[in-house]
């Protein structure tokens, strides 16, 4: 069985969902994320960055907890400008994004299309580290076309103090379809002189239980959807079961509240807001015994005070039920 004082809980970064809104929210009401992990940030062709950005990897707003940037890129120069823009910022360590499996990111050769670029990959690293002064970990899938390339890449990281190499057990060509390959995260294991994390697909207590036994060097663990689709997880993680609590609907509708008010703070206009709390809602209605149901009710609704009402509704069936 898991023994999760042994093990420690990474929250995995999705673009457009995990930023400093969200994860204060989330340290508010939940505990038990070990480090949390940015959405990407990188540079634009005129070497600018966004500022949502630059907020979102402000220590300032982001306060009680760990939080590791990550960065997007496939050019030195790119690199070493956000290294030493995060290291003045304070941060001590960054992740590069290898994993990204979105086309109009891997097209362009970044994220999980560097995968098949190993030897840019070997020269990017090669040419970067000894010119920063920020601890580097990578994030990656098992491939880009193929669930090899990532294993044959591995031995030739090796050579790189990096603090660890987490690694997500599909292929960017599966999005996230299909079934995580365990055996090729198994290899890449094998293969790795590093730290390694497993990503993919954890949504149990049972789940986690079993990967620990599958994988007992592995010692961290980082899960980003199970955790937004059931934010009891980690509770039940540490409780090692797979109940939710008594009173899950009254915290989740507190933590629900603080993140619709982080995000009205930001967004005009109730439409812009209810399109935000929709795309939560996609993980949220996982977490109710009528999914389609529960997530219909949120997208029927046209104003503020409509959607006040189906998360009413949708809470008064009970979270977790």
């Amino acid at each position: 069985m898991l023994e999760s004082n042994k093990s420690q809980i990474l929250l995995a970064p999705l673009q457009g969902l995990t930023d400093f809104r969200f994860r204060n929210a989330f340290n508010l009401y939940f505990k038990g994320i070990d480090q949390y992990y940015s959405p990407w940030i990188c540079l634009s062709h005129s070497k600018e960055m966004k500022k949502s950005h630059i907020i979102d990897v402000q220590p300032k707003n982001n306060i009680g907890y760990n939080v590791i940037p990550q960065i997007m890129t496939n050019d030195i120069d790119d690199f070493i400008f956000l290294a030493n823009y995060l290291t003045d910022l304070g941060h001590k360590e960054m992740n590069w994004n290898l994993g990204c499996p979105y086309p109009m990111v891997a097209k362009k050769g970044m994220g999980s299309g560097m995968l098949c670029q190993p030897l840019k990959v070997v020269e990017i690293l090669e040419n970067v580290l000894p010119k920063i002064n920020i601890k580097v970990s990578m994030k990656m899938r098992l491939g880009y076309e193929n669930n090899t390339e990532t294993s044959d890449l591995i031995p030739h990281l090796n050579q790189f103090p990096l603090t660890e190499i987490i690694i997500h057990g599909r292929t960017a060509k599966q999005m996230y379809t299909g079934k995580v390959d365990q055996d090729a995260f198994e290899r890449c294991l094998e293969n790795s002189k590093h730290s390694m994390v497993y990503n993919g697909d954890i949504t149990t207590y049972i789940q986690l239980s079993l990967l620990q036994e599958k994988f007992p060097t592995v010692k961290k663990w980082m899960i980003g959807r199970g955790i937004i689709a059931n934010p009891f997880l980690l509770e039940m993680i540490a409780n090692q079961n797979d109940r939710y609590p008594e009173n899950s609907a009254e915290l989740f509708m507190k933590f629900h509240d603080t993140l619709l008010y982080n995000y009205a703070q930001q967004l005009s206009g109730d439409k812009h807001l209810l399109m935000k709390m929709e795309s939560f809602w996609e993980y949220f209605s996982k977490s109710f015994s009528d999914p389609h149901t529960i997530l219909k009710r949120v997208k029927k609704a046209k104003n503020k005070n409509m959607y006040d009402d189906a998360v009413a509704r949708n809470l008064a069936e009970g979270f977790g039920s």
